[in-house]
Order: C-alpha cells, then sequence, then structure tokens
C-alpha cells in the first residue's frame, strides 16, 4: 500500500490548524456534556488528554465512561434497547452491521461531506468501507492494528537460542520453540490466544494462501486447501509439546503468560503496546519482530480499526458529530500516534508512534503494515467466529484431525452467511 510522505501529513495538519482557528470558536456558548464510552483503561490518559483540548475550544465537556470489554457490548445492547446509548462510542467490525441495520447509529455522511476537517480518503480505504452501510457512512475511523512476533529475550538467552530475525520463516520458529521449551521449569517455546484468532491462526492462513471468507462475505474460506495447509501448523505445534495445555490456556490467556515469563513466543496486536509499556520485566526483556513468513515467502498481518460512532437517538446529536470530527482531524490523529494512544487510522500517520515506548522495537508492527489484510467480518461476525473457536477445541485437545474439522467449520459457517 503506497504511503503519503510525512510532508504531506504536515501540511494537512498546518490545514487542520487553521480550519479550527476558524471554526473551532462558534460553539463556545455551549453548555453541552457528552458521554463517550470506551473499553482500553490504557488509552484512557491519551484520549482525555484530547477530549480536554476539545472542551477548552468549543466548550463541550466530555464524560468519559470506562467499561471493560467483557461488559461493553452488554451494556451497549441494554442502551439500545433502551434508547439510552452513550452519545459518543467505540464501534468494532464484529458489531457494526447489526447495530447500522438496526438504526442505531448516528448517519454521518452529510456531516463528513460538509467537514473542512475530515477526509476519508487520507484513511485506509478499508476501515473506510468496514464502517459504511448501504452506502452511508456511520463510523470514522480511529485507528489501525497490526500483529508481530513478541518474544522475550532473557529467555532467548539463558537458552542459547538466537532471537527472531525478521527472514524467520513459521519453520524457524518452531524449531526455535522446541529448543526453548523447558517444561521441568514451566517454560514453552510458543503459545496462540486460543480465543483470539486476529493475533493468531488467522495471519497464518492468509500467508500460506488461505482466507477465512471470499470477498464478497458469501462464503468460508476454512475448506481452502491452502487455509487448511497452513492450519496444519496447529499440529505440528501440538506434536511439539511447545505448547502449554489447552486447560492452562483457558485459564491463563497469553497476555498473562507472557508477562509471567511462562512462553518464550507468542503473537500479540499493537493494541497491547500500552499495556505492557506499564510492566518493568518485559520493558526489559520483551522484543518484538516481523511476523514469520509461509514456505512460500508471504507474511500477512491481519487488521482492523476501531470507529467514532454515535447514537442516532442522542440528544446532542450536532455536538457528538463536532467531538467525531475532532477525532477524526489529522491533527488529533496525529496526537493519537504522537501520544502512543494507538497507530493513527490515516495512512502515513504513525510515524511517530515507534518512540512512544523506546524499550519495545515497533518498528516492527509498523512494517507489518506492508503485509496488511483486512479482518473477516460479515453481519454475523460473532456467530460463525464462535462456533468456529468451539469446534477448533477438539483439534487443540488433539482429539480430532484439523482437516476434518476446518470441513465442518466451513459447512456451518456457509450455512450461517446464506441466512445473513
Amino acid at each position: 500500500m503506497k504511503r503519503k510522505g510525512f510532508l504531506g501529513i504536515m501540511l494537512m495538519l498546518l490545514m487542520s490548524f487553521v480550519v479550527i482557528g476558524l471554526t473551532g470558536c462558534d460553539v463556545s456558548n455551549e453548555t453541552d456534556e457528552l458521554t463517550l464510552m470506551m473499553w482500553d483503561t490504557f488509552q484512557e490518559s491519551g484520549i482525555r488528554r484530547m477530549t480536554d483540548i476539545f472542551t477548552e475550544e468549543t466548550g463541550i465537556s466530555v464524560d468519559i465512561q470506562l467499561v471493560a470489554w467483557d461488559e461493553y457490548w452488554t451494556r451497549l445492547a441494554a442502551g439500545a434497547q433502551g434508547g439510552e446509548l452513550p452519545d459518543v462510542f467505540w464501534m468494532h467490525s464484529n458489531e457494526f452491521q447489526r447495530y447500522a441495520d438496526n438504526e442505531l447509529l448516528l448517519d454521518l455522511t452529510d456531516f463528513i461531506n460538509d467537514s473542512e476537517l475530515v477526509n476519508l480518503n487520507y484513511f485506509y480505504p478499508d476501515i473506510v468501507e468496514l464502517y459504511n452501510f448501504d452506502g452511508r457512512q456511520y463510523a470514522i475511523p480511529k485507528d489501525v492494528d497490526t500483529i508481530a512476533l513478541w518474544y522475550n529475550r532473557a529467555i532467548f538467552e539463558a537458552a542459547g537460542v538466537s532471537t527472531p530475525s525478521d527472514d524467520w520463516t513459521w519453520d524457524d520458529m518452531l524449531e526455535a520453540a522446541v529448543l526453548l521449551t523447558d517444561t521441568t521449569n514451566g517454560i514453552y517455546g510458543f503459545a496462540w490466544n486460543i480465543d483470539n484468532a486476529q493475533d493468531g491462526w488467522f495471519n497464518l492462513i492468509h500467508s500460506y494462501g488461505g482466507y477465512i471468507i471470499n470477498e464478497d462475505r458469501t462464503r468460508s474460506g476454512y475448506d481452502n486447501p491452502n487455509t487448511i495447509e497452513g492450519m496444519r501448523f496447529i499440529e505440528r505445534l501440538l506434536d511439539a509439546n511447545v505448547m502449554p495445555s489447552l486447560e492452562v490456556l483457558s485459564e491463563n490467556n497469553t497476555t498473562a503468560l507472557f508477562q509471567s515469563e511462562t512462553i518464550a513466543m507468542t503473537t500479540f496486536g499493537s493494541w497491547m503496546v500500552q499495556a505492557f509499556a506499564t510492566n518493568d520485566i518485559l520493558l526489559e526483556n520483551a522484543g518484538i519482530a516481523m511476523l514469520p513468513t509461509a514456505p512460500n515467502g508471504n507474511r500477512a498481518s491481519i487488521y482492523n480499526g476501531l470507529g467514532w460512532a454515535a447514537s442516532a437517538n442522542g440528544n446532542n446529536t450536532e455536538a457528538a458529530w463536532r467531538l467525531i470530527e475532532f477525532f477524526g482531524s489529522e491533527r488529533m490523529q496525529l496526537m493519537q500516534a504522537d501520544l502512543g494512544v494507538t497507530m493513527s487510522a490515516i495512512d502515513g500517520a504513525s510515524v511517530n508512534w515507534v518512540n512512544s515506548v523506546p524499550e519495545f522495537n515497533l518498528q516492527a508492527h509498523l512494517n507489518m503494515l506492508d503485509y496488511i489484510v483486512m479482518f473477516p467480518y460479515s453481519r454475523n461476525t460473532l456467530v460463525w467466529s464462535r462456533m468456529s473457536q468451539d469446534l477448533l477445541q477438539s483439534v487443540w485437545l488433539g482429539q480430532r484431525p484439523v482437516d476434518e474439522v476446518l470441513l465442518e467449520i466451513a459447512e456451518e459457517m456457509n450455512a450461517i452467511l446464506a441466512d445473513e
């Protein structure tokens, strides 16, 4: 994907300052208070700094409501049913089409067309399309993410194994994982988050040339020969005994295992950076490399992006739009990356994000933008993704061959997609 030069981004930034200087004062007498709901504690500080600027320039106060991911969608669904959604909130690809189809989200199309601060042409087009429903735009992209290989340098050094390089293949990763595994001392060479395919096997599948769902989102790719070939790597991981048991992985996710130095390697999304920046052990020992390649030389990073959305029936829709417009401006997209909140949703605006936590090699995550593949989604993403994870449990347990399970997943997923 071609990126805009940094000079171009700086020119856009200058333009946004000029526009804000011309328009930012025309609502100085507003007394609206907006509610903003989000789920990531580690982004709160940066988001709050941005909303403080918004309040200072517009007079509109913002009440940030932090709700943990596990409760977020329950709260949002309850608010939708009761007609009391937050004014502004984060939207995710798993849920977007259901909310848009039920007319719960504010249609931003005309606001965007009239805006001098937001230009959707600057954003990653896949994320823009993600939040477009029936030709109308219902959210402004907030960010993008990539997946990379994280590892513990201390464990590698103790085992006398060379740390990952950017030319590693998945076979190289497995070979190193075997050497690093020391079950006597409770150390495993590798682990995957069995509950989150985006930072796990989705990347493996696409590097092998497979796919999860076809481009028009009508058929599953789990029965594709390349998908099956890629997923056979899971059986190789299990046969090599380099991963903790399913019981351990179910009770302790890879985040906890990596922080406790139980696993030497795993794959994480860039959204974990700020959380890990609070861990002194990881600041000292964590390394980051690009994801390995498949035997065909391909590598892939499944990417996604949140969206800024607003309630269609809110009491402050004009003010809610002003906040969303503010977050979607080049000025704030650059600030988000500079503060280390997340990478920017504007193509080329994350150059300073790599310096936000200098202890980590964040350039590896930025480099993975050259290999991004859009996160698979449809109207009922959660239905077929949960089904596939449930069926894959038998693979993780070594009870059924992966080929057989994938064919079953494809059949059930096709039935789900046919009903959408």
